[in-house]
């Protein structure tokens, strides 16, 4: 017989590996060696055995314990700590990846399907809906509603799936256990029937107009209430307005992810606004008052004089509501001083005349760079 190799060797773990980590590298390893994966491997069915069996020592604490002390020799005739025997290798990956209640093998694993009961009810799948609103809607909230194309409970049979006066038999593929044996080799392995689905039962005679499964493709109009303040990427649940379950199970939800509009004057950062406002060259000197545009009309903004270009001016409470919160952001406008681009002769003249006028306590700015300039270069 060849040698037994190493238990943590064959988990590809380390001696001090805690119980999360063996699961974790087992998961991986079962599914690269198990034998529906590779039919064509010879060796996949001695892997997968071996690996069941290191699994099953060293997630058992005690016999863990032994292994550590004595290797292999501790599962010997006669030994201490000897244990009663190693588990059904596939017993140990349906324990690990769920799906013990008669599911196909990867079926939870590799989410093949929504758990079905009994008698076949299962719950829907959950939707998602893209909407695209407004920064106005964002801010203020609104209610829309929305149309989706989905599977809805069958009007004809109201979800039970069956025609009416039809009873419920055991499934003829299966007897009535769900699941279909096949041989591979020396292993039998069990899968889900795929004619009841893992039920064990089917209906005598299924609804026409659903083939059996209680709902059918319609087209729903659902009201959805947007909340003010709500940011980009939110996502919101619209419970049971998913498609409907099969055979009258649970419906799913439907997920409404909000994108908004990009907008011509503002930009949003979290709950605050900005914008950029041109002010002339003379108001920006002499000082005055504008409008600044904001999500719910003008307001007035005392420009003071001398007012620098890129100077940032709070305009407090103007921004968007806090989804969490009544507070409210604020507008951030920045006021940008055009210069002007063309002058008629008159317009030139005053300027240079304004210009031989102004001295360096007009232009503190200009003084003060190239104070710091001289002090660079010297």
């Amino acid at each position: 017989m060849p040698e037994k190799r190493d238990y943590y060797e064959i988990l590809s773990v380390s001696r001090t590996a805690t119980e999360e980590e063996v699961k974790r590298s087992y998961r991986k390893l079962a599914v690269k060696y198990h034998p529906d994966k590779n039919p064509d491997d010879p060796h996949a069915e001695e892997k997968f055995k071996e690996l069941g069996e290191a699994y099953d020592v060293l997630m058992d604490v005690d016999k863990r314990s032994a292994y550590d002390r004595f290797g292999h020799a501790a599962f010997s005739q006669g030994m201490p700590g000897r244990g009663g025997g190693f588990h059904d290798p596939f017993d140990i990956f349906r324990e690990v990846f769920g799906g013990g209640g008669g599911g196909g093998i990867f079926e939870t694993f590799f989410g093949g399907g929504a758990t079905t009961d009994r008698e076949g009810r299962q719950r829907g799948s959950d939707l998602r809906y893209d909407m695209q609103i407004t920064l106005e809607e964002a801010a203020f909230g609104v209610d829309k509603e929305i149309e989706v194309r989905k599977l809805d409970t069958c009007a004809t049979c109201s979800g039970k799936g069956a025609e009416p006066g039809s009873r419920t038999i055991n499934c003829p593929s299966c007897g009535g256990r769900g699941q279909v044996i096949s041989s591979r080799g020396f292993f039998q392995v069990s899968q889900t029937c795929p004619r009841c689905r893992g039920v064990g039962q089917i209906i005598e005679k299924p609804c026409r107009a659903c083939a059996g499964e209680g709902r059918a493709e319609n087209t729903s109009r659902i009201k959805l209430k947007i909340p003010a303040g709500i940011a980009d990427g939110s996502r919101l649940r619209s419970s049971g307005n998913g498609e409907a379950g099969i055979r009258g199970g649970a419906a799913g939800d439907l997920y409404v992810v909000i994108h908004i509009k990009e907008h011509p004057i503002f930009q949003r950062e979290e709950d605050n606004l900005y914008c950029e406002v041109p002010i002339s060259f003379t108001l920006a000197a002499l000082g005055g008052e504008i409008a600044v545009p904001t999500l719910e009309g003008k307001a007035n903004l005392k420009v003071p004089a001398g007012t620098q270009s890129g100077q940032v001016f709070k305009l407090r409470g103007k921004g968007v509501v806090n989804v969490n919160a009544r507070d409210r952001g604020d507008l951030l406008a920045r006021l940008l001083v055009e210069v002007p681009t063309r002058l008629n002769g008159e317009q030139r003249q005053k300027l240079e005349e304004f210009a031989a006028l102004c001295g360096e306590e007009n232009t503190p700015l200009h003084k003060s760079f190239f104070d710091r300039a001289k002090e660079f270069f010297r």
